[in-house]
């Protein structure tokens, strides 16, 4: 939920934000970007901090230097501003956006306030999502379980001193090749989804494959806290045992229903697949 969180869209432009002391930073170069439209953003904050200046106001104050994701993949320092920080900053744009964009603005905050107040709204505009999208109910209901299950790993890592996203990936990837026999970027190709694509791959999957996953994550999950690793090698041997177990489980499946668990179909398929049963 909260990687999700971490890009939003205003009028189709992407703004990235980052979670910081129990409050959301926007990336001011992005905000810029919405506003003025420019090709170069980046020079019109600085400009824009330089016009603002020679009238006695520093802009700067309001900002702090946060590591956001660029277009190349790496995380690089970038200006960000909370949102009292961001509408100081829109007092210096003259754009007839600004107002419909502060008004988005103070909405997208709020809904994080209420979301941390009551994490169920988290789940029911998640919810939402999906069944805009078309998924079925049945479908939506492993998904967010799902969620909660990664959720749960991804605490249990971190308590165990599980520190990189590199890290989470490879450990994440032991138990996908124990469950499935493939990585993930070897399943989103498999199901044919660009690597160049955002598709979240388990928005992707079938109701067995989230069933499978959740099963290897949970396992996980409980092996590592039975056991208490210490070291990132002992995690990353809990991950293969935890996805083994529902590897195996996988096969006495397919056995039995004589059919692989795993499927080349993609969301579009599938739920192009329930737009036919409903005609």
């Amino acid at each position: 939920m909260e990687e999700k969180n971490k890009l939003i869209v205003f009028e189709d432009k992407k703004i990235r934000r980052l979670w910081y002391n129990k409050e959301w930073f926007y990336s001011v170069v992005d905000v810029c970007r919405v506003l003025v439209e420019s090709s170069n953003p980046r020079n019109y904050w600085n400009m824009l901090k330089t016009r603002e200046l020679e009238n006695g106001i520093e802009l700067s104050t309001n900002c702090v230097q946060l590591k956001l994701e660029s277009v190349d993949g790496k995380k690089y320092k970038t200006d960000c501003a909370d949102t009292k920080g961001i509408f100081r900053i829109i007092q210096s744009i003259p754009s007839k956006k600004a107002e419909p964009f502060k008004m988005w603005l103070a909405q997208v905050g709020q809904e994080r306030i209420e979301e941390i107040e009551n994490p169920e709204l988290a789940q029911e505009r998640m919810k939402e999502i999906y069944e805009k999208k078309g998924y079925p109910k049945s479908w939506i209901d492993k998904r967010l379980r799902g969620i909660a299950i990664r959720q749960d790993l991804t605490d249990e890592w971190k308590e165990r001193g599980v520190g990189t996203q590199k890290e989470f990936s490879i450990l994440t990837a032991e138990i996908s090749k124990a469950t499935f026999g493939m990585t993930p970027n070897e399943y989103k190709n498999f199901k044919n989804i660009s690597s160049k694509s955002k598709s979240n791959l388990r928005d992707n999957m079938t109701d067995l494959e989230l069933i499978f996953t959740m099963l290897g994550e949970k396992v996980t999950t409980d092996i590592s806290k039975a056991e208490k690793p210490n070291n990132f090698s002992k995690n990353k041997k809990i991950a293969k045992r935890g996805g083994g177990v529902a590897g195996r489980a996988r096969k006495d499946a397919e056995r039995e229903i004589g059919k692989k668990v795993m499927s080349s179909k993609n969301a579009k398929d599938f739920l192009l697949d329930e737009t036919k049963k409903l005609k």
